[in-house]
């Protein structure tokens, strides 16, 4: 059985990796996870500075998934060269750098310190807000999409996998901007925005008001948009939101997704990575599938 697939000429043992911000860097699941196993690791979202997010509270439960409004908090691009990726040198992983920036000189500031390191690829998350276009995210507006990818894409050492956001009218046409200004892959789906409130209290849950829909409640929303995003670009497609089981990750796979990002599910069961890719091995030998490739866009 052959396990392996190749994003923008890096090959992954398998094409299971963990989504950011619900894995840390790796360090904190490693006594948990055989860090060796997964097709990559997702690093949790780095920035030029340390930020420190949003007040609290800023997690919640809902129906068969969570709400979250970290804010990206993360201790900045020079700790995490020295700590994280430090710390990731003794795997044979590849390491997918997540990076965020509220300009568009802020994401080019830490790309350029990344250019040296032991990143494999960065992952470009556009669902910060741009504060010079009045915090929409620079995601949500194919301008703003392609003009931000093909900066970032002229000054990047490595691939860059553009992670796009849920909340647009159209995700295929998002994809194909990111396409077009040189991005390497794309990711989705980023987390759906959502609101809680507490009855009781008669305030709202989280502190920022609106948070970040994960888990299981968004799959069949995030099948739709990878199929949709497979079918209109050439250039591989990650898929994730809402992954849990082994059974979840054939279905983005089969959608047109090349990998697959295990994300909400870590925060319940911190071996599940291991486990969906246990399962797909055993999927492919009770199959008689002899690559994962052949799944790989197999449902039209």
């Amino acid at each position: 059985m052959d396990t392996k697939v190749t994003i923008a000429g890096v090959e992954l043992k398998n094409p299971v990796m963990t989504a950011s911000g619900t894995f840390g860097s790796g360090m904190e699941y490693s006594d948990f996870v055989d860090i060796n196993r997964l097709g990559a690791i997702v690093t949790k979202g780095v920035a030029n500075v340390p930020w420190s997010g949003n007040p609290t509270p800023r997690v919640t439960e809902t129906p068969s998934g969570m709400l979250n409004a970290i804010g990206l908090q993360n201790p900045g691009v020079d700790v995490f060269i020295e700590r994280d990726l430090e710390f990731l040198k003794q795997f044979d992983t590849p390491v997918i750098v997540n990076v965020c920036g509220h300009t568009v000189e802020e994401y080019l500031e830490v790309v350029e310190r990344l250019a040296d390191t032991n990143a494999s690829l960065l992952e470009i998350n556009v669902s910060c807000p741009n504060v010079k276009q009045g915090a929409i995210a620079f995601g949500q507006k194919t301008e703003a999409l392609f003009d931000i990818t093909k900066r970032i894409k002229a000054v990047a050492r490595q691939p860059i996998i553009m992670k796009l956001s849920p909340n647009v009218t159209d995700i295929a046409e998002m994809a194909r901007a990111a396409e077009a200004a040189g991005a390497d892959a794309v990711s989705l789906i980023n987390t759906i925005t959502g609101m809680k409130i507490d009855i009781n209290r008669r305030k709202f849950v989280l502190a920022n008001k609106t948070g970040g829909l994960s888990g299981p409640a968004i799959r069949p929303v995030a099948v739709r948009m990878v199929y949709q995003c497979a079918n209109a670009v050439k250039i591989p497609v990650i898929g994730m939101g809402g992954i849990a089981t082994y059974e979840d990750a054939l279905e983005f796979i089969m959608a047109g997704a090349t990998a697959v990002s295990v994300g909400a599910v870590n925060f319940a069961n911190p071996y599940a990575t291991v486990e969906i890719i246990e399962g797909i091995e055993k999927y492919l030998q009770d199959t008689g599938t002899q690559s994962v490739k052949e799944l790989i866009g197999c449902v039209r």
